[in-house]
């Protein structure tokens, strides 16, 4: 990494987790457990009225929000409106920088965990930067096997690209199943909450 701050890596103050300064975690510690609606609620209030059509689409982990936010179409006249939307995501990009960093900083203080940050319009959307994390796991020989044949066929550079690679795949066909568990672990979240020894 480059000894500045890069304009949309919204690290906090430093570079976020494990590096430099700010609240970040460190290697081997766990975020602590946050509420989707809580997040939801903090962003609603902290974000300008004008900046998006609606309430934004937050994407929570143990490392990252991810905020992304609809932009209002604009009127291309006689010009290809996939241009203009692209030019008002680079617009919106560029004017509100300063802003959400700020609003990053706030939102790390709080949740301890980074912020990105990203912009639809109409059927154009796009991330601006996500955090890129290494995850260790342990693989028996078959699973090994699986990861070095994408290799060998070119599907992937390495066995880390491999599960990388593999697990966007499940995602793609796992995407009501994935949703029906968050959904049930939200359920579960709840219970504990309401439980005896709650605050």
């Amino acid at each position: 990494m480059h000894g500045q701050r890069f304009a949309d890596m919204q690290f906090g103050q430093g570079w976020g987790p494990g590096f430099g300064r700010g609240r970040g975690r460190g290697r081997g510690a766990d975020a602590p457990p946050v509420e989707h609606g809580e997040v939801a609620g903090w962003f609603a209030g902290r974000l300008p009225d004008g900046w998006f059509t609606g309430p934004v689409e937050l994407t929570i982990d143990r490392d990252e929000i991810t905020v992304v936010g609809t932009l209002a179409e604009p009127e291309a006249g006689e010009g290809d409106q996939a241009a203009a939307r692209a030019g008002r995501i680079a617009r919106f990009r560029e004017e509100t920088r300063q802003e959400r960093m700020a609003i990053a900083d706030a939102a790390q203080e709080r949740y301890g965990r980074s912020v990105a940050w990203g912009a639809a319009c109409g059927e154009t959307r796009e991330i601006f930067t996500n955090l890129s994390t290494p995850v260790m796991t342990r693989l028996r020989q078959a699973e090994r096997l699986v990861l070095d044949t994408l290799v060998d066929a070119g599907v992937a550079r390495s066995r880390s690209e491999g599960l990388a690679w593999a697990v966007r795949l499940v995602g793609q066909h796992a995407d009501e199943w994935l949703a029906e568990l968050r959904r049930a672990m939200e359920s579960v979240d709840e219970v504990r909450r309401r439980g005896p020894g709650a605050e």
